[in-house]
């Protein structure tokens, strides 16, 4: 069923949560055992207060965490979804994941809910710099001097207002509205597949667990590797 949606669907929008990068290798934030969680109280140390008050500690946890990036990288999900894009079966991707896998992957139409930790910008003047530069022991901006951070959502700070627009106006546009590898657990972000849905589109949920909007999906796949799925129904696409 899935896959023929798949196939006939004009305007293919799909959603990525933690689960499509774990599945990569990385830790999560939440994951029992595993996730960054255990190990630091991550609500204080990756905050905007964290950024002026504790910045040694703050740019030490971001510098391993992209560090941590480099040893992995897109795994065949990814890369799926990429050439989806370039054949017109996927318009664009929504995610909350700050790896910036989708673009290393090859996609161009991403909307990063919780940025990236590929660039660092100056808190000051908005500059942005490679990651690259950061972990070359440069945490002031070169022009102003100012403080650079990550360019991604701290705790403590709003959604970035183009990325949120941009995925509210996809989820509207959608046709088949695919989740892959997310709780729906953190709002706001999680109202994007009801958005869809009340806009008629159908709903796909594929996710290791259930999770607490799977009421609301046409279909919902638990216990596989997104990974797997998607090559299952690139199958059918061909």
């Amino acid at each position: 069923m899935i896959k023929e949606w798949l196939k006939e669907s004009s305007y293919t929008v799909v959603f990525t949560g933690a689960g499509m990068s774990t599945e990569s290798g990385l830790p999560d934030f939440r994951s029992a055992n595993q996730g960054l969680w255990e190990q630091k109280n991550l609500a204080k140390i990756a905050s905007i207060q964290s950024l002026y008050q504790n910045p040694e500690e703050f740019t030490e946890f971001y510098r391993s965490r992209m560090v941590g990036l480099r040893e992995y990288g897109p795994h065949k999900g990814h890369y799926l979804l990429a050439e989806w894009e370039k054949h017109g079966h996927v318009k664009s991707i929504i995610t909350q994941n700050v790896d910036g896998f989708h673009q290393l992957a090859g996609n161009s139409d991403v909307a990063e809910l919780h940025g990236t930790l590929q660039t660092v910008y100056c808190q000051e003047c908005g500059r942005t710099y490679s990651s690259d530069e950061y972990l070359e022991q440069t945490n002031h901006c070169a022009v102003c001097g100012g403080v650079l951070r990550p360019s991604i959502v701290l705790f403590g700070e709003m959604l970035p207002e183009k990325p949120f627009e941009k995925a509210l106006q996809e989820a509207n546009r959608a046709e088949l509205f695919i989740v892959l590898g997310s709780s729906l657990s953190v709002s706001p972000a999680n109202q994007f597949p009801l958005i869809a849905k009340e806009n008629g589109a159908r709903v796909v949920i594929v996710n290791r667990e259930p999770t607490q909007l799977d009421y609301s999906a046409d279909e919902v796949v638990h216990d596989r590797n997104i990974g797997d799925v998607l090559q299952e129904w690139d199958g059918y696409l061909k």
